[in-house]
């Protein structure tokens, strides 16, 4: 059986398939004698690769996982049971270091087709109608809308993409005056002014909800031509009328829009892990990490995330941060996190997940090593919080949640216009305003769910592709699928998920 080994350090591999116990693990070897499995290993488990003692430290990616609880022999199978976890880093004495490598590897395509907003925003990759709303009371009504709307109105505009309800759970019974509140509100106005909507703006009120228009919306966005309050609504159907009628005007202006040739750093895209198992780490996130050092060293803005998962390698992410003033963004984002947790007497047992664990990853030392490996090795130019617009180009880390929910709509509300989101263990998520590109990170995921994945990386793990290879081939199809040429599989079968806002305040 097949093992794959990251480092030579490392006192592990991670076996590519079931193993039988007296299975031979192809091209190791223990005193001179082929090695052999002592137990079954289910795929994607790590086997010991010499004699370890109690006590001993496992590395992989050439990094402390854990220590061993008991001994185990060459062949031996390693897992959570086994393992216990190391000191989280500390986040105090965190530093700028050597500021990571700089992507020598340039591809000769370095523009794309898209929809260009004007210098304060990023291009959008689709043209979308989004209504928006203050607040959940109004969902029903908004839904039935946009139904209504498609069905009617839509056809007449062939150059708009879709018209999207952005539904969230927020607005009110919420303390809009707690510490913490900004990080919603905020959410919710940038979702307003998400590139793909063209600058269109069509957000419904219900009149007596704690988030007022005024919280979201400039003086001069607040008008009757793009807000509508159905308190001041005569029943259902002048609601229905009102909306379809701001919507057939807002529909003429956005089909008049064009794609035009852009550069890179009219981009902006963001990369997350859902259901992720130990071949994430070896194929498809480093697949995406070499892609986004590619686009990085363009120019576009590519964001990574998922604090919780990043949390145990954040030493490794402050080294690469190119000053000081980042790093302490870092700190504070990290920091907040870890107390967000401590009020709830959470841990980082809580991650990862009982998937998670069946594909291999053992503890959240682990994952996180395979997690930050979508960021590649680019310097780190800014850090931002959850549904913030970040502001410099190249590789940026935004401290959203590691929840795909939390983290896929974080990252939309700060306006990225494409989502890179590879599994081992697979997800239908999906996002309808922006396309979402799946990876998966073995053959038999690909096998199992094989038209609801765009790449299968699994070509690294048998060594039939090298990771810049699969990369190159990534970001060809990254500028053709913002670019519209190709669409996505969750497009294609409108595979999507609500917004959901990301409220640490209080609900009242």
């Amino acid at each position: 059986m097949k093992a794959v080994r990251i480092l030579e350090q490392d006192n592990v591999a991670v076996v590519v398939g079931p193993t039988k116990a007296g299975d031979g693990i192809e091209g190791y070897s223990v005193n001179s004698m082929p090695l052999v499995a002592l137990c079954d290993i289910p795929q994607g488990h790590k086997v010991a690769l010499k004699d370890l003692r109690q006590g001993e430290a496992i590395i992989r990616y050439g990094v402390l996982l854990g220590y061993l609880t008991e001994d185990v022999r060459a062949g031996g199978w390693i897992n959570e049971q086994n393992l216990q976890l190391p000191s989280s880093p500390a986040v105090s004495s965190l530093k700028a270091g050597k500021q990571g490598a700089v992507c020598m590897d340039l591809p000769s395509r370095r523009t794309w087709m898209g929809y260009d907003n004007g210098p304060d925003l990023p291009a959008g990759s689709r043209n979308i109608l989004g209504i928006t709303m203050s607040v959940h009371c109004v969902a029903g009504v908004v839904r039935n809308a946009v139904d209504i709307i498609k069905r009617d109105l839509l056809p007449s505009y062939p150059n708009v993409d879709d018209v999207v309800a952005v539904v969230h759970p927020y607005g009110c019974g919420v303390a809009i005056a707690a510490d913490e509140a900004f990080i919603p509100i905020r959410g919710v106005r940038n979702m307003i002014h998400h590139p793909n909507f063209g600058g269109q703006i069509l957000c419904v009120g219900l009149g007596c909800e704690k988030l007022q228009m005024d919280m979201i919306l400039e003086p001069e966005e607040n008008n009757s031509e793009n807000v509508l309050i159905l308190q001041d609504c005569k029943g259902y159907g002048e609601m229905i009328d009102r909306i379809c009628a701001m919507a057939k005007k807002k529909l003429e202006i956005l089909n008049a829009r064009r794609r035009v040739e852009l550069p890179l750093e009219k981009l902006r895209i963001g990369a997350q892990c859902g259901g992720s198992d130990a071949f994430s780490g070896i194929s498809a996130n480093p697949t995406i990490g070499y892609a986004f050092d590619m686009l990085a060293a363009g120019g576009a803005q590519v964001l990574f995330s998922e604090v919780t998962e990043v949390r145990d390698g954040v030493h490794y992410l402050a080294d690469r941060c190119q000053d000081e003033a980042s790093v302490e963004r870092l700190k504070s984002e990290i920091s907040w996190y870890d107390n967000y947790l401590a009020r709830s007497h959470v841990d980082r047992s809580a991650n990862p997940t009982p998937g998670n664990k069946k594909g291999g990853l053992s503890n959240i030392v682990e994952k996180a090593m395979g997690s930050i490996a979508k960021s590649g090795s680019s310097p780190i130019v800014e850090v931002v919080g959850p549904g913030e617009f970040p502001k410099c180009h190249g590789l940026i880390f935004a401290a959203t949640p590691a929840s795909d929910l939390g983290c896929g709509s974080s990252q939309l509300a700060s306006g990225i216009v494409l989502q890179l989101f590879s599994t081992g263990r697979g997800t239908p998520y999906g996002l309808q305003e922006i396309p979402i590109y799946k990876i998966c990170t073995q053959h038999s995921m690909k096998a199992q769910w094989g038209d609801l994945f765009d790449m299968d990386a699994g070509y690294v793990v048998t060594g039939e592709k090298t990771i810049p290879q699969m990369a190159h081939i990534l970001y060809s199809d990254i500028l053709d699928v913002v670019s519209g040429t190709k669409k996505t599989a969750t497009e294609k079968y409108r595979l999507y998920n609500d917004f959901l806002v990301f409220n640490p305040a209080p609900i009242t």
